[in-house]
């Protein structure tokens, strides 16, 4: 019987979030001072009082998401102890906090970096994700693969969220044309997404060096439990592959089915998810029907 505590991605923001642990709690409040003081701008405002828009660009809903997401954990009662963790994308930064391989001030700085560098690869070349449902995972696979030889253009698998549902990432043609073939393929739905780039694909590239050089000059500490990493989909402890693993995710694809199956398989009964929104409650669900899941927000 182990619990396993899990924390979102991008996506999961919403105006106000935070805004109850700071007036509520002096630890949280502290934290998020800290945060504004690492990053040079008052976050906490935009999180509290910003608008939609503001929150939407990368480089603040990264850093907004993982601290509403890792402060959640810090100031939760009686105090997390978890067994295993996993992040969903930049939810692994929160994952490694909550289980020691980093610093709070230290995984903030690798997320403001990340982001950044993430928003300038977006801006470098127009690219785009979109949500497959109802295909097989080798069916998507093979589509995009397929697509990819025959036209030049870039298109991955990216996100396997759940069973049936998958995010693909590419060029904004590509997308295009993979869709079109998703559909005829017996697709559900083949849904191009409001996002600012091919997150989780080879087009992230520039902002994986930038992430890598900063990766590199940070300290990793040996961690109290096991993460369970998206690009390998197991359990990882030893500080190098930690680091390697999260330089690799930039371009690399989100296993998160295949993530809660091990840690299932590992002895998972009982999943926290701490952040905004109840996403990963709802594909843990789908994934594992008997699990016992919760949130923390």
């Amino acid at each position: 019987m182990k619990h396993a505590y899990v924390f979102p991605g991008q996506g999961a923001q919403f105006t106000g979030m935070g805004k109850n642990l700071y007036d509520n709690n002096p630890k949280a409040k502290e934290l998020f001072e800290k945060a504004n003081e690492i990053l040079g701008f008052r976050i906490s405002d935009i999180l509290f009082t910003g608008t939609e828009e503001d929150l939407k660009q990368t480089k603040v809903t990264q850093p907004a998401v993982f601290l509403h997401s890792i402060i959640a954990f810090l100031c939760a009662e009686p105090a997390a102890k978890p067994d295993m963790v996993a992040g969903h994308s930049l939810g692994e930064f929160s994952a490694l906090v909550a289980n020691g391989t980093l610093t709070f001030e230290d995984a903030l700085r690798l997320v403001f970096i990340r982001a950044t560098a993430m928003q300038k690869a977006c801006e470098k070349q127009p690219s785009t994700m979109a949500a497959v449902l109802g295909l097989e995972d080798a069916k998507v696979e093979e589509i995009c693969a397929a697509v990819s030889e025959e036209t030049g253009e870039i298109v991955v698998a990216a996100n396997y969220n759940c069973p049936g549902q998958l995010v693909i990432s590419g060029t904004v043609k590509g997308i295009e044309i993979a869709c079109e073939r998703m559909k005829a393929a017996g697709a559900k739905r083949a849904l191009v997404l409001p996002v600012g780039g091919a997150f989780h694909s080879p087009l992230m590239a520039p902002a994986k060096e930038e992430l890598k050089a900063a990766i590199e000059q940070t300290t990793f500490s040996t961690p109290s439990c096991p993460v369970y990493q998206n690009v390998v989909a197991k359990a990882v402890s030893e500080p190098a592959a930690i680091k390697q693993n999260l330089i690799d995710q930039l371009t690399g694809a989100v296993r998160w089915t295949q993530s809660v199956q091990a840690m299932v398989a590992d002895g998972a009964t009982r999943f926290t998810e701490a952040g905004p929104g109840k996403v990963l409650q709802g594909l843990i669900g789908k994934i594992q029907k008997d699990a016992v899941v919760s949130g923390i927000s």
